[in-house]
């Protein structure tokens, strides 16, 4: 089954660490993909830029309003994603505890919704 990994953590606690330091967090990242792959269980994955880049769209009444930021203002920012493969939401979440961000900050694991076949 897919589950998603959506992996949150405060920006301010990454734009303060040194270079070495957000360095090391890539590169354990990396090999963290690298174990998931070897396991069969990571389908894919990105990080995203911070939320200074982020544009909202949103539709009402056929008007498309467009805003700079992110849709909420919160505590932690969404920072990437990993599509998991897992047997059940128990391995899900055991891979995702191995995630290294989420000694910084949290990560949302939730089932992939199919959508049905087109008509």
């Amino acid at each position: 089954m897919k589950y998603v990994a959506l992996v949150y953590y405060q920006e301010s606690i990454i734009n303060s660490m040194t270079e070495k330091e957000w360095h090391d967090l890539n590169q354990e990242c990396i090999a963290g993909v690298e174990r998931l792959t070897d396991q069969g269980k990571f389908i894919t994955g990105q990080p995203l830029q911070p939320i200074e880049a982020a544009t909202t769209v949103r539709v009402r009444d056929d008007e498309v309003l467009i805003s700079d930021g992110p849709f909420a203002e919160t505590k932690e920012q969404l920072a990437g994603f990993y599509l998991l493969d897992a047997n059940d939401l128990n391995e899900a979440l055991q891979l995702a505890s191995r995630i290294p961000p989420a000694r910084f900050g949290s990560i949302e694991v939730r089932p992939v919704r199919e959508l049905p076949p087109k008509d």
